[in-house]
């Protein structure tokens, strides 16, 4: 199964990378506004300082987390699709996978396990729903015209008694 419009393999790393960053950064501050928000005293601008302080402090550090596993992510990613010579949902799959075990190294080989099994779920679920989606939608738009079926064909005329024609 193809994807719609994808960059070719280097691009791709730095594209998903950023398109990361910004994930993170955007769903990091809305988060940080919030929780700065509760967090601070009493006072509307007491709160607004707070809100736009954690905004400022926290957010860039999610848009980084988020930028390094997606760089790794497509890293791997990438590197299967030239290993097997075909691009389909087991390549994220296991990119997944490879990329939580990755991350998680520093705290050992339980959570090196753990994280993969969540990556390559996660994933799992993500591509999953992606292909239920392009199939849920294929059925009920169905693609290019739709004709009505022509009339079969007349049956040829017999010319075997001639006489009915004079």
């Amino acid at each position: 199964m193809e994807e719609y419009a994808r960059e070719p393999c280097p691009w791709r790393i730095v594209d998903d990378c950023g398109g990361a960053f910004t994930m993170g950064a955007i769903g990091g501050g809305i988060f940080q506004a919030v929780k700065g928000f509760r967090n601070s005293p009493a006072g509307m601008s007491h709160r607004l300082r707070g809100s736009m302080t954690a905004i400022r402090t926290r957010a860039p550090q999610l848009g980084g987390s988020f930028a390094v596993w997606g760089g790794l992510f497509s890293m791997i990613d990438c590197g299967l699709v030239k290993v097997r010579g075909k691009e389909d949902p087991w390549n994220s799959i296991t990119s997944g996978a490879m990329t939580g075990a990755i991350l998680a190294a520093r705290n050992g080989p339980v959570a090196m396990v753990g994280s993969a099994a969540m990556g390559g779920i996660l994933l799992a679920l993500i591509e999953g729903a992606g292909i239920l989606l392009t199939r849920f939608a294929s059925s009920q738009f169905p693609t290019g015209p739709q004709f009505p079926e022509e009339p079969a064909p007349m049956p040829a005329p017999s010319f075997g008694d001639y006489r009915q024609y004079q």
